[in-house]
């Protein structure tokens, strides 16, 4: 987001950038269109942003203000110079949009009006003639903090304060390189934008359908298929987005998105897809494919990132692939029964109770003595150090030492 640092002089003086204007109009147009999120019984489904389901609303609002311009030109007696915005320079929409009475700034950062709530686009139209001017309208937030509570990422610094690079509206959309490790499982189905912070806010609970055709959902914009996305080819990704915002992501933001969604749905269905998706031309594209992989553990999951780390070159990839193979291995451990002269525990369990033994990976149940120290043999492999890994993981601190061999 480097561009707003170099356009910050433009934004907070908008005369070094009309210096002609002595107006601005600033309007919105509604695109909210009232059907509801997937369910867990609907599969492997994806969520893109409201905004992002009809066609790119830079162009439908930018002919509606040059239209609304040329009006202008025809009912004003003198000359009119004019230029129209829309989120396509530096200009500070929302603060704009509030000085001119639409809303006023939310929590939530959103500009919020107290008849029509948040779903709208913002655009403006600088004029070289004075106009009537509205006033500013206050905040109407008060002690409500929904939308603070919802962010499943925690993005929110405070009330008015966003941390960008926690909201998964800027993970999905703006961020070029991978999504950080610690974020991914927090993002649920997420693959283009967010609208959380939105939909819990009061003010668009009675939220009116959009009367513009133009922002209902494109066919497979609303609720997409994910495991079909992740074949698509460059020339297959433009040609479905063509005039769409999604096409901002890129094929490769777009299907980094598409298989943390897949990682955190643990849908096993999409396991020979991931796979495939292995060998993609993209580093950053195999890097978030074998994470999801490492988030739906199996042994063809296992054997596959297993594959892909003997000929895998680029180091972030192969980072990723280690990663995933130590999730998968702790995660069949967890699932390990332990026998005891008492009863069968749970791996997890037994460790935490410090029952003593020869632990086999993956899956042999063992007899163990009770109220000894713990001893874990790790059999000798090719994979024992990730074994090794996985072990350390799952309870550092239970462990005085991990034999390798």
């Amino acid at each position: 987001m480097g561009y707003l640092k170099r356009t910050e002089e433009l934004r907070r003086d908008p005369t070094k950038l009309v210096p002609w204007a002595v107006s601005v109009v600033s309007v919105g147009l509604n695109y909210y269109a009232p059907l509801p999120r997937p369910t867990a019984q609907d599969g492997a489904k994806g969520w893109i942003s409201r905004y992002a389901w009809g066609d790119d609303y830079h162009d439908v609002v930018k002919e509606r203000l040059e239209s609304l311009l040329e009006k202008v030109k025809e009912i004003y007696p003198g000359a009119v110079e004019g230029k129209v915005f829309v989120d396509s320079g530096p200009v500070l929409e929302r603060d704009i949009a509030g000085v001119a009475g639409i809303g006023w700034i939310g929590k939530n950062t959103h500009l919020i009006s107290p008849r029509r709530g948040s779903w709208f686009f913002l655009g403006e139209l600088f004029l070289s003639i004075e106009l009537a001017y509205d006033r500013p309208i206050r905040d109407r937030c008060g002690r409500c903090d929904l939308c603070l509570k919802a962010c499943p990422t925690g993005a929110f610094v405070g009330s008015y304060v966003l941390d960008a690079r926690r909201c998964i509206s800027y993970l999905t959309i703006e961020l070029k390189g991978a999504i950080p490790r610690h974020l991914r499982p927090l993002m649920g189905n997420h693959i283009f934008g967010c609208d959380i912070c939105q939909e819990v806010c009061p003010y668009n609970v009675k939220a009116k359908p959009t009367a513009e055709e133009a922002f209902y959902p494109r066919e497979g914009l609303y609720a997409p298929d994910l495991i079909p996305l992740l074949s698509l080819s460059d020339e297959e990704f433009r040609r479905r987005f063509r005039g769409s915002p999604i096409l901002r992501a890129k094929r490769r933001g777009f299907l980094h998105n598409v298989a943390v969604a897949l990682g955190n749905l643990k849908s096993r269905e999409a396991v020979p897809a991931l796979i495939q998706a292995l060998q993609d031309d993209d580093p950053l594209v195999r890097r978030h494919v074998a994470w999801a992989l490492g988030q739906i553990p199996s042994a063809e999951a296992l054997e596959a990132l297993r594959k892909r780390l003997e000929i895998e070159s680029d180091r972030e990839v192969r980072e990723e692939i280690e990663g995933a193979m130590a999730d998968i291995l702790s995660s069949s451990l967890h699932s390990l029964q332990i026998h005891t002269k008492k009863d069968i525990l749970p791996f997890m369990k037994a460790i935490k109770a410090h029952y003593d033994g020869h632990v086999v990976v993956p899956e042999e149940p063992i007899n163990l003595p009770v109220n000894t120290p713990v001893r874990v043999l790790v059999p000798e492999a090719d994979d024992s150090a990730l074994i090794s890994k996985a072990f350390a993981k799952l309870s550092e601190t239970s462990f005085s030492r991990i034999w390798d061999t």
